[in-house]
């Protein structure tokens, strides 16, 4: 018997946008697959994505280039719940945190949830330092350069204060809508 998920009319859902990485076992279609399991999350709808782009690790840099993009969704998960299911995907994807800014087969981070402003424990929102990494702004600039990241300011603005360097954004890749 098939199971269908029924959303209840009175749930409140939430614009977030979720940064993926990766640089192990086909960063590429790491990214896609993470793409999609993130469409697949319960009370959660994908809005848009960004194009792929490639980029220079930071911090350890004794590793593979990145393949990074960002994809806008509405969910009615809290954020906690929401990081926990980004957790338990990257543990499906074969995810090891061996130490900080370590190679990864798909990294998955919470950059903004709607306005919010939050620091609990494994937990930032928004993301620390997104406003400085242009492998984050490039692809936010992409799909949603009107958005604000609350005490910094707008992706448009915010874009051109980052290095772009080394940078390089993925032709034909089709964006969700």
């Amino acid at each position: 018997m098939k199971r269908i998920h029924l959303r209840p009319n009175n749930l409140k859902l939430e614009t977030a946008f979720i940064a993926l990485g990766a640089n192990l076992d086909q960063p590429e279609l790491q990214v896609e697959a993470g793409i999609r399991d993130l469409a697949g999350l319960p009370q959660t709808r994908l809005v848009r994505r960004s194009s792929l782009y490639s980029s220079a690790p930071v911090g350890y840099r004794d590793q593979p280039d990145f393949i990074n993009a960002v994809a806008q969704i509405e969910t009615g998960l809290k954020p906690r719940e929401l990081l926990e299911a980004l957790l338990a995907i990257e543990l499906r994807h074969g995810r090891v945190r061996d130490f900080p800014n370590a190679p990864r087969t798909l990294d998955l981070d919470i950059a903004l949830y709607c306005s919010l402003t939050l620091h609990e424990p494994g937990l930032t929102i928004p993301h620390p330092r997104m406003h400085e990494r242009a492998f984050v702004i490039l692809p936010l600039a992409e799909i949603a350069p009107d958005t604000v990241v609350p005490g910094h300011g707008r992706i448009a603005d915010l874009v051109r204060n980052v290095d772009v360097t080394g940078m390089v954004k993925f032709a034909g890749v089709q964006k969700s809508e």
